[in-house]
């Protein structure tokens, strides 16, 4: 069966219910947990005067808010039992951090939410989990 799953985290509501099930889904086969939390680029601009946070400001409040989504996951996990492996990078796409996490950690499971946005919502919006399912090799199990 599963050996380690990998659970993204944006913080949202929708996402508790992903992590509730990867947690039980791990402490039932045994499986070691991973979650991971992408945090956005810099916005830089060609006109300097123009930024409106500087740069460390921006980097410091993204590490914190990725920080605290991955200790959410951390704290449900200890209260289940289990433990977890917290990461956070940055990337311009969250969908290609997630898919290159989860083969740099030898996670043989992704489990993601989803909004279930369908018809032209869901093209103007686009969807993480969308991509990550289109683009991976790793099994996905999508929670709604």
């Amino acid at each position: 069966m599963f050996q380690c799953i990998l659970v993204p985290t944006d913080g949202s509501d929708i996402t508790k219910t992903a992590v509730s099930t990867a947690i039980d889904l791990a402490r039932a086969v045994g499986a070691k947990l991973h979650t991971i939390s992408v945090k956005e680029p810099y916005p830089y601009s060609a006109m300097s005067e123009m930024q409106l946070v500087p740069p460390q400001e921006f980097f410091d409040a993204q590490e914190r808010i990725a920080v605290t989504r991955v200790n959410m996951v951390r704290e449900a996990c200890s209260a289940a039992g289990l433990s977890c492996e917290v990461h956070t990078v940055e990337a311009m796409h969250a969908w290609e951090a997630i898919i290159e996490h989860a083969q740099s950690k030898e996670c043989d499971l992704i489990v993601m939410a989803s909004h279930g946005r369908r018809g032209v919502s869901s093209l103007l919006l686009g969807s993480e989990t969308q991509r990550v399912l289109t683009h991976t090799k790793v099994p996905v199990l999508v929670v709604r």
